[in-house]
């Protein structure tokens, strides 16, 4: 095992990382742009590199800042976290030609599932059921059209390079995709670089469902079960729960194996996750997407499993074999994002944390990324904290959610905690019902 660890990373998810790292008794280096330099993941790290200014370009996504903070620190190893570089091919090759581990899946792992279209051919070939689709980038609207016409409306039109539900658009007739296309091409180039753009058969009323697999160092693939993530605002997800409600079980362990064929169709190392759209109605499902990292909402896996999975990750890299015997998940996990937005419109809302008061009890956990003084900008995602609830069944986690969200309290700004209390009092989430569109239904997004 290497004896330090750079985390390429911020937030809460830095915080949580250096927990883990730390624990084992491994050194944690931060990294910091200048409005970060308050945060707690700073202060708790064994040792912290400022690497730039507040724009994201300048610090988080600058690799070269970033490996040269790694070498002032002589670091053995880089963990990216999500987000910023966690899935850049690139960065990952630039590590492991530094001689440093690279805490998470090999770069060609991440190339190849980097490419939505060629994800999906890989996918088909693997035995992985995937949407009616295209296996090309769509060029231009003329050829969009025509596609869509064979495919079969509405389609779902989204970014070949993205992630993360950015420049999704769906369309239900020829206006509508014409639009979308453009809107769609635009993300494209802004947020990923390239213009190239996919087709798939848009699935009314479906569930997004996604299976955490981990690819260990001896080439084994084991899948630990799925989360629901079909709480939804513009494609970004609000609220993830595990296991997930109303699914049958020979779904279920349909879903499990396609994951693990998946991981092993790219030769996969480290966590990841196998995102699927499961169709309540015809009790089937097909491939999405696969993130070569881990998730935001991993927390709820490790609730029902006692797996922690940063350790397995940092193990994993190491060459190590994995520290657990039995993942079989006992009781149900939820996880609320906690945002700095309007509960309405869900638009940001940075500002100064005058009052941060937690709530504690059985089965409570909070990964958080500020404190109390603190100021929260408008450089990055504005989520403060992930409130993640464990209990004997579903029933019992939501009565305890119930509470804890009533009882956070976070003052000087706007947060979604509103939105989350109307959300478990919402009948078709209480009764667990709810599909990708339950928070449009809610507000007029």
């Amino acid at each position: 095992m290497f004896e330090s660890v750079l985390v390429a990373n911020r937030g809460e998810i830095a915080a949580r990382i250096i927990h883990t790292v730390r624990a084992m008794g491994l050194k944690a280096i931060a990294v910091y742009s200048e409005a970060d330099a308050d945060l707690p993941f700073v202060a708790e790290a064994d040792e912290a590199i400022l690497i730039g200014p507040a724009d994201p370009a300048r610090s988080y996504l600058n690799a070269p800042a970033v490996l040269e903070a790694a070498q002032r620190t002589n670091a053995q190893a880089v963990h990216p976290g999500y987000g910023f570089l966690a899935e850049s091919a690139a960065f990952a090759r630039q590590v492991a030609e530094r001689d440093l581990v690279w805490v998470g899946p090999p770069p060609l792992a991440i190339a190849r599932m980097g490419d939505k279209v060629n994800a999906r051919n890989l996918m088909k070939e693997a035995g992985v059921p995937v949407a009616p689709g295209v296996w090309e980038p769509v060029p231009d609207v003329r050829t969009a059209l025509e596609e869509a016409e064979r495919i079969g409306y509405p389609v779902m039109v989204k970014p070949a390079a993205g992630g993360g539900g950015i420049g999704l658009v769906a369309a239900h007739d020829e206006d509508a995709l014409r639009g979308a296309y453009e809107t769609a091409r635009a993300h494209a180039e802004r947020f990923f670089g390239s213009a190239d753009i996919l087709l798939e058969r848009y699935v009314e009323g479906a569930r997004h469902v996604e299976v955490q697999i981990l690819g260990l160092a001896d080439g084994t693939v084991v899948a630990l079960g799925e989360r629901d993530c079909s709480v939804q605002r513009r494609h970004q997800k609000i609220v993830e729960e595990t296991p997930s409600p109303g699914l049958a079980p020979v779904l279920r362990e349909r879903m499990l194996a396609a994951a693990v064929r998946a991981g092993e169709a790219v030769g996969y190392r480290g966590a990841g996750t196998v995102e699927c759209l499961v169709d309540p109605a015809a009790r089937d499902f097909c491939f999405l997407e696969m993130n070569t990292r881990l998730q935001v909402e991993h927390p709820i896996t490790e609730l029902v499993t006692g797996i922690d999975l940063v350790e397995q990750q940092l193990r994993i890299a190491a060459g190590e074999p994995v520290s657990f015997a039995d993942a079989a998940p006992r009781g149900h996990a939820v996880e609320f994002r906690v945002y700095a937005e309007d509960p309405q419109r869900f638009h940001p809302s940075p500002g100064e944390i005058t009052v941060w008061e937690e709530p504690v009890g059985p089965g409570i956990r909070i990964d958080a990324a500020y404190a109390e003084g603190n100021t929260v900008t408008r450089f990055y995602d504005p989520l403060l904290a992930k409130l993640c609830v464990h209990g004997d069944d579903r029933d019992h986690a939501l009565h305890r959610a119930r509470a804890a969200v009533a009882a956070f309290r976070i003052e000087g700004l706007s947060t979604n905690l509103p939105f989350l209390a109307e959300l478990l009092d919402r009948p078709e989430f209480a009764d667990g019902t709810y599909d990708t569109n339950v928070v449009a239904r809610m507000r007029a997004l």
